[in-house]
């Protein structure tokens, strides 16, 4: 685009030439560039060589800016990040910016996005707003367009670039196009349409709804993510359909009991249905409580100025341009660029986990600084972020980034993301897939041998094909009982049990879980990465240490117990408290307000100092003092000096002048020293004291802040009046000498109570706490060394971090304990790297800025008092108390579930092996092809007595000792060495028993053949309710009774196990083909069954070592046969479900949001290898 060109045509509402010189009694709409000086922002972007009116303005020379600013000049600055290229492509863009080009900006913030972008003269012709009036409250379908290169072009000849056209990566190049009827007027279709182009271009300042997900969608993930439920229906299928088969397409004869085989597949379904029901209500239920914990509260107003005039809009109405106040305790909506304004100071720390106060500079003071070789970034800062919070001052800002573009609404846009399966789940299905190829199997074998059997029968039988069509029938339903028999019906029951059981006993103890799986998740944590402010400190600047004389107080350290404040408060004299509140109340900004610090609005240090006077030195009212104080004048805060002051007119009549600030600022003032006995002069041994002090306060990280005062006779004292005003002092610089010391008080984020105590406990569970922040690392550092966090580790800093290749960072991971000055990418970055490298993160946060890295971790903890609404999101587990130490509570339960699921398994896959090996043999074995165990039997044993002993086993509650072990290994086996061992153990003894039983029974016992099976069932049901106490151990511990009279769930359930076997027995003649038992038959059954405990004992001392040998002996020739016999399904599995996973990935492609700046969204983290050979 060449010089030359007419901006008229590109503006036709709005001349640029106007804009540099216009009347102001001719136009109605004020001059974006009139009402401020606008010389030192065009200097720094203009040097000489560009236009006349330009170098007009221009009190600076070019070659200064062209030198100072070059180091913010990047031809990259508004580079598009991957992922993000549709935010910077915009079809008929009526403005000079697209949403891309202006979150360059933030995220991080970015000096070199704001000059490229033409500072804030470009910001305001780019957006067609006026800073000083606003927007039109008459726009609506804009006419025209303006360009990047029109609004920019003082920063493209500053880059010496030719003025004919601006060589940009097609990234950054947004479409400016212009549709044939809409340049002229506003008569389009949207022309009454409010705000038309700039809602189109730059969205509303509203999230789109998320979706609540319906109790049957609910339903339908409760059930296909789950193996084992998939499984059980197939088995229920199969033995429904055969069932019914035998029940009305089999003529039975006269006489013959009703065929009561398709109870069989009914039960599982039910079972199923139990279990999808039981997940779901629990989801439902959760989610209900999560949505009534985060309630959202009614729109809020902000004042924008439109037209010139300032009225209250709703919060979802801001635009982009629009122009807002900002005031002490305002939530900021958007984000934006300052303006102008007074003393701004915000509070950042949700948002960018920047625990100290932001003090913001408007935005043409930045470029005047930046011109000037100012390099300090504390003053370089005009960006205004959402989700921040003004602690102090006043100004306005202009808006840039609403809703979705926004630095708060893209995290929470990341935030809406499926959660991955978690290691239990990865297990249980590789554990699903192995039983199924065993089962199938062994089904299979037995279908062979049994039809082999039948075949050899049919020359010369007598029987007619019908009678040999029922018996091929009655061999597979034997066959596919076996599958049935195999399959741990119980298992997803028992999860879901132990799950609902587990969040239902961590709500009473501060613990929310939103996602019923994250619970199991926690009990294999193998690190925590925590946030500080906020999480493990409590977000609240507080006085923690003091000295006053020669008397001090220390709340901070755990050494000093019987030195706490309210001790040193109850030593003091009233005269010297009363000194110290005038100090602190009169000599303060801050105001008492609601939803500030201790009930103090106004900056941090402030509202720390209020603090201590009214909880420690016993403060009634900030408002009382300073009304019952005679104050006669205020000196603000000097910067040079450090210090603020105050005077006060004393009942004597004499005038005391009140100085607080920087401790070894005001050490130098001072000449004499305040202590209960009255004042003395300060020595050189008495000031290098105070001087040891403050810096041993500042080694520990604290801001140290003085007190000091000074009596006057007059005031204004002689010599320091005022030119203008004789009856107030002209500055500080006159007034500070010969003062008063009073003391040094230490300011901290102090930890929350427990964090030191909980930190260690996690170090003995073996689990890594490591300090993820955006704090200072000084800071970081101190707060780490407190909590118990740093020993002798790594401490690095995000910058350093984020430039690591993959093998460095995978290097220094295992020993970093800090990371501080980290953005929400670099948490990410660090989560998901832990993650790769085999661990199972925890994180925790309460801010904005946690949002991704909650998300991308395998359990994210957020705070339910302080915590923001993105970090709730994000999490799977909220702590109601915004205790840390609440995290032990989810470590402990976790591991409690895990726990139930592995001692229920170890209870499970010993019946289902010895219930497979009996029906196997003696179906083999029974010339009529019958098993020992009935289908029904089966049933009852499998569905009715697992799912009892299922929830007796998960309710065991966790005891401390559950913390004296190291967290399982994402890859480890569910099911351990120890555990085999009292599986096959058991197995061996209860197949053993029952043989015995079966084969030789009748051979030493006088009972008839019902009565034999019918003590076999009982005996087999018996060892199941006697071996549910030795599965209350998982470990080689005799003590098998342990805390079992706390567990009421468990004698009851036992109890409910006890009385429905006896009624089974005496009742269920005709369904499970069993008699009635007589004394003598109950007690073979009993006694023989309770020896299952005493061979547990014995199994136990039997050295794990000894069982790892036999069992690689004899089970070498199974893992051979069975590994490859594995593989072949797998791969003809994959092949049939690879078309099905590359939709799905397309799909998830397309509608995956991506996390933090662009980059890749949050990684899957997948488990290589076999399927089962974590199993076997």
């Amino acid at each position: 685009m060449a010089d030359d060109i007419s901006p008229a045509t590109l503006a036709p509402e709005r001349s640029f030439n106007n804009m540099h010189s216009r009347n102001a009694s001719t136009s109605s709409v004020r001059n974006p560039l009139a009402g401020r000086s606008r010389a030192a922002s065009e200097a720094t972007l203009a040097p000489p060589g560009t236009s006349a009116g330009a170098s007009t303005r221009s009190g600076v020379s070019g070659t200064t800016s062209t030198y100072t600013l070059e180091g913010h000049l990047h031809d990259d600055a508004l580079q598009a990040d991957p992922g993000c290229e549709k935010d910077f492509a915009v079809i008929n863009n009526k403005f000079a910016f697209s949403p891309g080009q202006l979150n360059k900006m933030l995220n991080p913030k970015s000096l070199a996005a704001f000059i490229a972008l033409g500072g804030l003269p470009g910001l305001e012709t780019g957006l067609r707003t006026d800073v000083d009036v606003g927007l039109s409250l008459e726009e609506t379908e804009l006419p025209g367009s303006v360009s990047f290169e029109e609004v920019t072009k003082q920063y493209r000849k500053l880059r010496g670039a030719d003025t004919s056209g601006l060589p940009r990566p097609v990234e950054t190049r947004h479409v400016d196009v212009t549709d044939a009827g809409a340049s002229g007027a506003t008569s389009g279709s949207h022309a009454g349409e409010a705000f038309y182009d700039r809602k189109r271009v730059f969205s509303s300042n509203v999230l789109p709804a998320k979706k609540a997900k319906s109790f049957f969608k609910l339903m339908w993930e409760a059930y296909y993510k789950e193996s084992v439920l998939i499984l059980l229906t197939v088995a229920a299928v199969i033995s429904l359909a055969l069932g019914l088969y035998e029940t009305f397409g089999v003529d039975h004869g006269p006489g013959a009991p009703p065929s009561v085989d398709w109870i069989e597949g009914c039960a599982i379904c039910v079972s199923i249905v139990v279990v999808v029901m039981v997940g779901a209500v629990n989801d439902w239920q959760k989610e209900r409580a999560f949505v009534k914990l985060n309630a959202k509260k009614e729109a809020r107003e902000v004042k924008v100025i439109r037209s010139g005039k300032s009225f209250t809009v709703s919060v979802y109405d801001v635009l982009v341009g629009d122009v807002l106040h900002m005031e002490p305790g305002d939530l900021i909506p958007a984000d934006g660029i300052f303006i102008s304004g007074h003393n701004v100071k915000c509070d950042e720390s949700s948002a960018t986990g920047e625990s100290d106060q932001m003090k913001k500079t408007n935005a043409e003071q930045v470029l005047r600084l930046l011109e000037r070789g100012h390099s300090d970034s504390k003053d370089l800062d005009p960006f205004i972020i959402s989700g921040s919070k003004v602690l102090e001052g006043v100004g306005t800002y202009l808006v840039t980034s609403v809703g979705v573009n926004s630095s708060y609404g893209k995290i929470l846009m990341a935030m809406r993301q499926d959660m991955e399966a978690t290691p239990l789940q990865i297990k249980l299905d590789k554990l699903a897939k192995a039983i199924a190829k065993l089962a199938s199997a062994a089904s299979f074998l037995l279908l062979l041998v049994l039809l082999f059997r039948l075949v050899a029968t049919f020359p010369g039988s007598p029987l007619s094909p019908a009678e040999k069509a029922s018996k091929f029938m009655d061999i597979l339903i034997v066959s596919v009982t076996i599958i049935v028999v195999a399959v741990p019906e119980g298992l997803p029951l028992a999860i879901t049990l132990s799950l609902a059981f587990a969040t239902t006993q961590m709500v009473k103890m501060n613990n929310l879980v939103r996602i019923l799986k994250s619970c199991e998740t926690m009990g294999n944590a193998t690190t925590v990465c925590s946030d500080k402010t906020g999480t493990l400190t409590q977000n609240k600047m507080t006085v923690v240490t003091g000295t006053f004389g020669e008397d001090s107080f220390d709340d901070k350290n755990p050494g000093a117990a019987n030195n706490r404040s309210h001790q040193w408060a109850q030593r003091m004299t009233s005269e010297q408290k009363r000194l110290l509140i005038e100090s602190i109340a009169i000599n303060s900004t801050a105001f008492e307000g609601d939803g500030g610090e201790f009930g103090f609005v106004g900056s941090k240090t402030e509202t720390a100092l209020l603090g201590f006077a009214k909880n420690v030195l016993g403060m009634s009212s900030l408002s009382q003092e300073r009304t019952s104080a005679q104050m006669v004048q205020m000196l603000p805060f000097d910067s040079s000096r450090k210090c603020m002051g105050a005077v006060q007119k004393l009942p004597n009549g004499t005038y005391r002048l009140l100085i607080k600030g920087a401790s070894e600022i005001l050490l130098s003032y001072s000449t004499s020293l305040a202590l209960p006995t009255g004042i003395v002069l300060m020595d050189g041994p008495q000031t290098t004291r105070i001087a040891n002090i403050i810096e041993n306060y500042a080694k520990q990280s604290l801001r140290t802040i003085a007190i000091i005062y000074k009596d006057y006779q007059q005031w204004p004292p002689r010599g320091a009046e005022h030119p203008d005003d004789p009856s107030i002092a002209a500055d500080l610089g006159a007034l500070l000498h010969d003062m008063t010391y009073v003391g040094v008080v230490g300011i901290q984020d102090p930890l929350r109570p427990g964090v030191p105590e909980a930190v260690a406990r996690c170090k003995h569970a073996g689990v890594v706490v490591r300090m993820v922040t955006g704090d200072n690392v000084l800071t970081a550092k101190a707060i780490a060394t407190d909590c118990g966090i740093y020993t002798d580790g790594i401490v690095m800093e995000g910058p350093e971090f984020r430039k690591l290749s993959d093998d460095d960072m995978d290097a220094i991971l295992p020993q970093l304990q800090v990371l501080a000055r980290s953005s929400p990418e670099d948490k990410r970055v660090l989560v998901t790297r832990l993650r790769k490298l085999g661990g199972i993160v925890a994180v925790t946060g309460d801010g904005t800025n946690d949002g991704p890295a909650l998300k991308a971790a395998d359990i994210g903890f957020s705070m339910g008092i302080a915590g923001t609404e993105v970090a709730k999101e994000a999490s799977a587990i909220i702590l109601m108390d915004d205790n840390f130490a609440s995290i032990l509570t989810a470590l402990m339960w976790g591991r409690a579930v895990n726990d139930a699921v592995q001692k229920f398994l170890q209870f499970q896959i010993t019946v289902n092996i010895t219930a497979m090996l009996v029906a196997f043999i003696t179906a083999v074995q029974d010339p009529e092809m019958r098993s020992v165990l009935t289908a029904v039997q089966l049933l009852w044993i499998n569905l009715f007595m697992d799912s009892l002993a299922a929830l007796s086993l998960s309710t065991d509650a966790p005891t401390e000792e559950i913390l004296d072990r190291p967290p399982t290994p994402r890859k480890a086996s569910i099911i351990s060495l120890t555990m085999w061992k009292m599986i096959i153990g058991q197995a061996i003894f209860q197949v053993t028993v029952t043989f015995i039983l079966h084969f030789a029974g009748p051979k030493f016992l006088p009972y008839e053949e019902p009565e034999m099976r019918t003590i076999i069932f009982n005996m087999f049901v018996w060892l199941q309710i006697f071996n549910q106490y030795n599965n209350r151990r998982l470990d080689n511990k005799l003590n098998i009774f342990a805390n079992i009279h706390k567990n009421y769930y468990f004698i009851g359930l036992n109890v409910l196990m006890v009385a429905a076997q006896v009624v089974i027995v005496y009742f269920g003649k005709t369904a499970f083909g069993i008699v009635p038992l007589n004394g003598e038959q109950w007690a073979i059954s009993v006694v023989v069954a309770l020896f299952c405990m005493p061979w547990g004992c014995c199994v136990r001392f039997f050295p794990d070592r000894w069982f790892e040998v036999g069992a690689k002996f004899f089970g070498k020739p199974f893992v051979l046969v069975y590994r490859p016999l594995a593989r072949f399904t797998d791969r003809m599995g994959s092949k049939m479900s690879r078309k099905k996973e590359t939709e799905s990935e397309a799909t998830s492609s397309d509608s995956g949001s991506s996390v933090g700046r662009g980059k890749s969204p949050i990684q899957t983290i997948r488990v290589s290898g076999d399927a089962e050979k974590g199993v076997l």
